[in-house]
This record gives structure tokens, sequence and C-alpha cells, in this order.
């Protein structure tokens, strides 16, 4: 909760957009809704995730509520750094006031430009903004002149057109309004498991200087290294790679399970809710066992069979 984060103007580490300057390609967490809260973020980040993501907050809930403010965001002023809080907004005020509050606790803040659930596009959120690029400049250029932190960024994360002009348009204006980086995921909005566009991302990464951020089905590292090698790319983002293996930013192929014995440490200590533990452990889990043992394992149903499952079959 941001009110167990005190002196905060020293919680600033790192500046997100020198990871882009590295020379190295930036490995990213992405914002999952109820996946990449803080106990995960600190499970990826020990296995050599750069850079992670909050799940999607909508700022005009955020602004409003002091209870969505603290069951939306939790942070710890030394490990979680650099962060990056994704918002879901259509006011350029709205995201401005969130912004404002977040920013003694986070590195930056990064605007939805990409979900499809049709919720979203309904409200206004998400990837209805790639048809409005002024609206986005707006908003952008509102958190640009109201947060005095030159060091804090502002990203947006969008999805492609099917006319990728538009895209590029799209991005060239986003560019030219302050944004430090933009994370393109490779599918239109009506596109759902199609193979994602790495040509597209590739032409949006030449026609731009600021970084661009690789998304769609990465899966491994070697996946990782093939989709910058394609594209470009100066970062790569995963979302489901790492819930099935939080170690694949280290090289590992499969979740080790250091890895699990490391979740069910950091879980614990960071009280995470059971449903929360267990699904985070079906993920890493469905590689490693039989369909037999995930018949057992996904219906435990406490914490303390879970632990006992574990230590039983796995010695963890």
């Amino acid at each position: 909760m941001i009110g167990d984060v005190v002196e905060t103007k020293q919680c600033r580490l790192k500046d997100p957009v020198d990871l882009f300057h590295s020379g190295q390609v930036v490995k990213i967490c992405a914002p999952m809704v109820r996946y990449s809260k803080l106990a995960f973020r600190t499970l990826v980040r020990k296995y050599s995730c750069d850079l992670c993501y909050t799940p999607m907050i909508v700022a005009a809930d955020f602004v409003r509520s002091a209870k969505a403010r603290d069951s939306e965001f939790t942070t710890n002023k030394v490990g979680d750094h650099p962060l990056i809080v994704q918002f879901a907004a259509k006011e350029a005020q709205v995201l401005c006031d969130a912004a404002r509050i977040i920013c003694p606790f986070a590195d930056g803040i990064d605007l939805n430009c990409g979900c499809p659930q049709r919720w979203a596009m309904a409200e206004g959120y998400g990837a209805c903004l790639i048809n409005k690029p002024e609206l986005i400049q707006d908003m952008v250029r509102h958190v640009r002149n109201q947060i005095d932190n030159p060091r804090f960024s502002v990203s947006i994360k969008i999805r492609i057109h099917e006319d990728l002009k538009r895209t590029v348009d799209l991005c060239q204006k986003a560019e030219a309004t302050g944004v430090s980086w933009i994370t393109v995921h490779g599918r239109s909005v009506e596109e759902r498991h199609q193979p994602v566009h790495y040509d597209a991302i590739k032409i949006i990464k030449q026609s731009m200087s600021i970084p661009i951020v690789a998304n769609g089905d990465v899966k491994t590292l070697k996946d990782a290294e093939n989709v910058h090698r394609l594209t470009g790319a100066d970062g790569i983002m995963v979302a489901r790679g790492l819930l099935a293996n939080p170690a694949m930013f280290a090289g590992y192929e499969e979740t080790p399970l250091k890895c699990i014995k490391d979740w069910v440490d950091i879980a614990l200590e960071h009280g995470t809710p059971f449903t929360c533990f267990h699904h985070h452990l079906m993920y890493m889990m469905e590689r490693i066992t039989s369909k037999q043992e995930k018949k057992v394992f996904n219906v435990l149903s406490s914490t303390s069979a879970v632990l006992d499952y574990l230590n039983n079959y796995y010695g963890v």
C-alpha cells in the first residue's frame, strides 16, 4: 500500500530510460491482471528481469478512492525498481493526477492503449485509443508538463492497425509529444491467437528514434533473442511466458525447483492470498507435472495442503 512507503524521494534508484541505452536488450515483465503484483515482480527480478510493470490500474478509480489505491498498488522501498505503473485512462487530467500520486513510489507510468477486452473498449480505455492519436498526445503532454521529475518515464503500450501507416503515424506523434518508449504488441485489436506480426514491429522500430519494445508470443529466452533479431527492438516484454516460467529470462527452459521454492518463500513473506499463490504454482508446474499430478495439485484448497504436496513430491 502507498501508505507503507516512507522516505519517498529517496526510493528512485534507476532511470528506466537508461536501461535502453545499456547496449543490452531490456527484459521486461508485462502488466498482467491479477498476476504482475509485488510478490511475482520480486520473483522475476531474481531471475534476470530488468524492468517490471504493475497490472493495469483504472486511473479514475485510483484518483478517486484511497481503498482502490491500497488494493491496486503495493511496492517496497528498495527491491521493486525500476517499476512502471500502467494506467487505463481517457482524460488527460485524470491520468496526470494518477501520475502525481504515483510519482514518488515508481519510476514511470505507462498508458494502456492496447487492451482489447470489450469492457475496456466500451469505457473508452485500452486499444480504442490507437484510433485517437491526438488524445494520446494530449495525455502524454499533460503528464510531461505537470510532473517535474525529468527522470520519470511516460510510455505507451499499443496494438497495431490493419493499415500499418496509421500505427507509424501514431507512434511518431507520440514521440513528438515526449513519450519515453513504446511497447508494440504485434497484433491488431481483432487478433487473439494469430501469429504476431514481427515484420510490423520492425517497420515501426525503423521509423522511430525512441526505444521500441516488442511484445507477443515470447515463451523462452531463445524466442526473445529471435524476436530481437527479427525486429531490432530495444526491449522484449513477456507475459504468459513468464507466468509459465518465471526464470525464463535467466535462460531456464522450464521452471527450476529453486524458482518454485523462491516463489513459496516470497509469497508467504508477502502474505499473498491463497488463490493467487496457488494459480502461480499451477502455471509454473504446467510443464513439469503429469496429467495425474495436475488433477491432484490443481484442486488443493489450502496453503498447508500445497506446502505438504510440494514437500512430498519435490522436496521443496
